[in-house]
């Protein structure tokens, strides 16, 4: 089965062409090939893809989503750059939605009441369901023959007790306007719980994992049992960590006291959290982690709270939700924070002696996936969520071939 997997952002398309041997699980899977055309609508876009020993890096005339998706299937069947002959071999397509809502707990095939219930929740993620649902709409147009599955980025957060889903408001306004906890980057926790398992060679519903996302948005999550339990984002991705331009967790009167003292409107409050708070706001100058760790270095006292804010938080979420599981068993980082750097690995990790967690600094500054000294694990996992769209894809369709979905 030749599954094509589709993350339709803002300005971005990024997609893998996996096969999967539907006989072989998980372990079956292998990737065909795999790319990203970002900067869509600028001068600046740029079609970034490999194939096998095939690389290409060059300007991409994309004016819209529409000519990205054209462009990334004209370059899957490009007889020297791509991985197939035709476009009638790829049988599903796999898409990223990001808010799912209360309703989706799986992925889901594509149809009619699917696409009403992802449009309904485009109100609580504006800047994300309308992108991923425009990629529904190109690949079925382009590609009527293959069976199009939807994969939420919410749905492995959905099923939380009601104790971590649930805000202290009154709980008949929470129903109407659907106010709750529904929490984000589930795709890569759900992969990354999966794979930290596999690293320790431990059944998944037997460990309690702590999993850090940590990249220009960043969320932690609490896996028990192979399910999550809490996770840092709430009803939108501004809620929890620190971020590149999130603020994350801030005290509500705070955004009252920006309106009513000082005269900003909603849609310039909105702005200024989530697109110029974070990293930026506090350091002024950059949301890149990179230039922050090498200003910090540099004696930067702006950039070094940056750093050490960020660090901070990520550390007081692993502690409350090791607290909240009764223990941990493991420590996961992961995203592009989280795997690539090691100063932000072994800042989080300071402190929490006390749960048995560790860094040996050698193997830390390695990269090594096994980089913990005390008896909790502490693994460095890299994520791969186009991946992880084209697996859960995949479990769809062969549910859809064997019988009613």
């Amino acid at each position: 089965m030749n599954i094509l997997a589709l993350n339709c952002g803002s300005s971005s398309v990024k997609y893998a062409l996996v096969r999967l041997d539907p006989a072989g699980g998980d372990r079956g899977a292998s990737s065909l090939a795999r790319g990203l055309i970002d900067e869509i609508g600028s001068e600046r876009s740029r079609l970034r893809h490999s194939s096998g020993p095939v690389s290409i890096d060059e300007r991409a005339d994309t004016r819209d989503h529409e000519a990205a998706v054209r462009l990334v299937l004209r370059t899957l069947v490009d007889p020297g750059r791509g991985a197939l002959a035709d476009l009638s071999a790829i049988e599903v397509v796999g898409h990223r939605v990001v808010h799912g809502g209360a309703q989706f707990r799986n992925a889901a095939l594509v149809d009619d009441a699917v696409l009403g219930a992802i449009r309904r929740c485009g109100v609580l993620a504006p800047l994300h369901n309308p992108h991923n649902m425009r990629g529904v709409e190109i690949a079925t147009a382009l590609l009527p023959h293959a069976l199009q599955i939807v994969v939420f980025d919410t749905a492995f957060h959905a099923d939380m007790p009601a104790e971590a889903a649930t805000y202290a408001l009154p709980l008949d306004l929470c129903e109407r306007l659907g106010i709750r906890r529904y929490g984000f980057h589930g795709i890569s926790h759900s992969f990354v719980a999966e794979s930290a398992a596999d690293e320790l060679g431990r059944p998944l519903d037997e460990i309690r994992l702590v999993t850090c996302h940590l990249g220009n948005g960043a969320s932690v999550a609490a896996v028990k049992g192979g399910r999550a339990v809490d996770t840092s984002m709430g009803m939108t991705p501004l809620e929890g960590l620190v971020m590149g331009t999130r603020c994350g967790d801030l005290d509500p009167a705070i955004v009252l006291h920006l309106i009513e003292r000082g005269g900003l409107s909603t849609e310039r409050a909105y702005a200024l959290l989530n697109e110029e708070s974070g990293l930026l706001g506090l350091s002024g100058r950059s949301s890149d982690m990179r230039e922050l760790l090498q200003a910090a270095e540099a004696g930067d006292g702006a950039a070094t709270l940056a750093v050490s804010l960020f660090c901070y938080r990520v550390r007081k979420y692993v502690g409350a939700y090791a607290a909240a599981m009764g223990g941990v068993d493991a420590v996961v980082f992961t995203g592009g924070i989280g795997e690539n750097e090691p100063t932000v690995r072994r800042l989080v990790c300071e402190g929490l002696g006390f749960l048995g967690v560790g860094v040996d600094d050698g193997a830390n500054q390695a990269g090594r996936r096994r980089i913990g000294t005390g008896p909790v694990d502490v693994l460095v996992v890299a994520t791969d969520e186009e991946l992880a769209i084209a697996l859960e894809a995949g479990r769809v369709a062969a549910d859809v071939g064997s019988g009613p979905a």
